[in-house]
Formats: C-alpha cells, structure tokens, sequence
C-alpha cells in the first residue's frame, strides 16, 4: 500500500479562526466587575481552578466558562454574588456567542488547496452548537469533507476519525495550534502532527512539545506553508 498523505485533518479554534482572544476580553471584564473582591491575577488562577474541576461536567466551550466564572464569582464574594453581576457574567458569555468569525491568515486558502488534492477533515472539541455556527459563519464549511465535533481529543479519537474518514492515521495529517490536543495523540496514533502556533494559548491546553527531531512533527509559523509541507510529507 502506498504510504502517501490522503487525509488532512484541521483543527478550528485558533488554527482556522481567533478564539482564545475573545476568552481573554471577557475575563478582562470579569475582573473589572470583581475588583473589589479579588485581584486580577488571583481572580484568573481561581477561574482556571474552576475550569480545570468543571471540563467533566460541562466540556469545552463557552457555556462551561460562563458556568465556571459564576462559580469563581460566588467563591470571591462568599455567596454574596448580586444578581446584576450575574446577569452582567452571562450578557459577556452571550455576546462571545454573537461573536463573527475571524479566519486566521491563509486559512481560507490552505483549506481551499489541500481540498483538491486531499481529504479534509475537521476536527474540533466543543459545543455543538457554537462550534456549528462558527464553521457556518467562516464560510469553510462546504471545503471539509468530513466534520467531527468532539468531547476531547485522544489517540483513539484520531484512530478512529482517520479510519472512518480516510486511509488510517499512517496516511494522515492533523494541523492544530494545541500541542497536548492537536499533536501528541495524533502522532501517538500514527499520523503526522503539525503544529501551528498562535498567540494566545489556554493554560489548560498546555503541554511539552516532541523531540524536534521527531520524524512526525512539524512545526509552521502559519497556515500559508502549510500546502507545501503537506506536499513534502508525501
């Protein structure tokens, strides 16, 4: 059997499109309606204790951090939390779910060429329903040959994802800017890990990257080059 690439699989939030940035304008303006209870910096390490406990009841996705900001508030302010600072933590929640679309440079061009020549998948975690409506809005959607939605991203999520939507992981390419999500478990399943850096990273997605003599990863600095690494892999 021929080892050449067939599969593509892109990952969305901050590969495609901005995401982080607008989880960091909504905690800038948690912490302004907290700041008589907490400093910013304990006010940040709080939430993110509440988003590590909560991600296996409510997931990935902007509902879970609205959730886990009233939980932080409640904590902060022993209970005393007033009912308009509530309604003010879910309009911040509600307007990230009114938020266009932003591609990220290249994204539309990079999924446009890879599509004529590669099966393209995407694979994302999150909340259905935000996670559709942004591929709606991105105008990418009718590129992907394939779009999967998940709880969490491991090795047998791109064991099976590749199986089901192309030749296995050995002959497949995942592209993503989390290194514990996007690169390390497809490279554990087999596939090329390519690793796009952004700007903004979620201290919960952090993780050490592979040895950068690894065979398997790769690393641009956006997704301009990456029709032309997919083309040198095979």
């Amino acid at each position: 059997m021929s080892d050449r690439i067939t599969t593509v699989g892109f990952d969305a939030d901050d590969t495609l499109w901005q995401n982080e940035s607008f989880y960091r304008l909504t905690q800038a303006r948690f912490a302004e309606l907290l700041a008589d209870h907490a400093d910013p910096e304990h006010l940040d390490q709080r939430l993110l204790d509440a988003e590590r406990r909560n991600i296996g009841h409510y997931g990935f996705g902007i509902k879970g951090f609205m959730l886990s900001m009233i939980e932080t508030a409640l904590d902060v302010t022993g209970d005393t939390l007033p009912a308009p600072v509530v309604r003010e933590i879910i309009a911040a929640g509600q307007e990230m779910l009114r938020h266009p679309v932003e591609l990220l440079p290249h994204a539309r061009e990079a999924v446009e060429t890879l599509a004529d020549s590669h099966r393209i998948v995407l694979i994302t975690k999150g909340d259905l329903l935000d996670q559709e409506r942004k591929l709606a809005q991105s105008g990418l959607g009718e590129m992907f040959h394939a779009v999967e939605i998940v709880s969490d991203k491991h090795r047998a999520t791109y064991d099976r994802i590749f199986a089901q939507h192309g030749d296995g992981p050995e002959r497949a390419v995942m592209v993503g800017n989390s290194i514990k999500s996007d690169v390390l478990p497809a490279i554990e399943a087999g596939a090329h890990g390519v690793h796009v850096p952004h700007d903004l990273g979620w201290a919960l997605e952090h993780a050490e990257p592979p040895d950068p003599g690894h065979d398997r990863f790769h690393v641009i600095q956006d997704l301009g080059a990456l029709p032309r690494l997919v083309a040198e892999i095979g």
